[in-house]
């Protein structure tokens, strides 16, 4: 696990700041330490590919599941007309959306309390692509979903693949000036390592497994000492992918994956999370996302 940068600043009400030897975590109250219990918390993952047309398998998994915080991608539809009702109905009664007209669109569904809602323009053109809220235990967590960059690996030919290094290396600059405890999540269409994709030879100038792609997701991550807790608990080269193309009658049959979907969190989170889960029948389920949830669980 990469090492911890130093103390971080408190900026919360109330923040984990150590576990003494043999006793409860120790949290500050406004200046004043008190101990408490580790609290589990369970956050989820999802590219949806609309959010509409797959309520079903949404309200499935958060059935099945249970997280306590569900972050989708992809949503495809404005605030307005979310299908947030059902939601509610399923105990997600705390959201905060941030939709777009048939593209894009991030949201945050949660059974806790949600606060200091915001939004980055990493695009830098207005498209919906980031939520990032505060939880109570003082984290914060942020909902990301990268371009995914066209066809051609070249950005001097293709600018949609120009705009993704783009979105990225803003994505830097922000991580850089961080100075909180935080996790985040998303759809990053990037598969950083060899393994992470089902054949590197065949994929290396494919648009998500270029160098220059791994290039820029490797300064994204060193900026802050980022855990990749996809790899930090299925370490490489195990098998480890989230997106199979719907050009695949049955993705089994060949399994030409890809790990584009990640959750990184700052060194002091890391050392909290207790597992980590790919949630790969959901590939199979009614009218399935080209790509399947992930959950971590954590001891706050």
């Amino acid at each position: 696990m990469p090492p911890e940068r130093g103390p971080f600043p408190f900026r919360t009400a109330s923040l984990r700041v150590g576990l003494p030897p043999g006793g409860a975590p120790v949290w500050r109250f406004g200046g004043h330490v008190a101990t408490s219990p580790a609290m589990p918390l369970k956050i989820a993952s999802w590219n949806i590919n609309s959010v509409r047309a797959r309520i079903d398998i949404v309200e499935r998994f958060l059935r099945e599941e249970q997280p306590d915080v569900l972050c989708l991608q992809e949503t495809k539809v404005v605030d307005d007309i979310f299908p947030a009702e059902g939601f509610r109905k399923l105990g997600y009664v705390h959201q905060v959306l941030n939709g777009q007209r048939m593209h894009h669109g991030v949201a945050i569904l949660s059974r806790l309390p949600l606060h200091e809602h915001g939004r980055h323009d990493w695009q830098d053109n207005g498209e919906a692509r980031h939520v990032g809220v505060r939880l109570d235990c003082g984290i914060r967590l942020e909902n990301v979903y990268v371009p995914a960059g066209g066809d051609i690996p070249d950005p001097e030919v293709n600018p949609k693949f120009a705009q993704k290094l783009a979105f990225v290396e803003r994505m830097t600059r922000w991580s850089e000036d961080l100075r909180e405890q935080t996790l985040i999540v998303g759809d990053f269409n990037i598969a950083p390592l060899e393994c992470d994709v089902w054949s590197h030879k065949q994929l290396v100038n494919v648009v998500s497994h270029t160098p220059v792609e791994v290039a820029a997701l490797d300064r994204l991550q060193a900026s802050y000492d980022w855990v990749d807790l996809g790899r930090h608990f299925i370490p490489a080269p195990a098998r480890n992918f989230t997106w199979w193309s719907y050009r695949s009658p049955d993705h089994t049959a060949n399994d030409r994956g890809r790990r584009l979907d990640h959750m990184w969190a700052s060194p002091e989170i890391a050392r909290t999370a207790t597992a980590h889960k790919v949630h790969e029948p959901c590939r199979s389920w009614l009218k399935p996302s080209d790509h399947v949830p992930l959950v971590t669980e954590f001891d706050l």
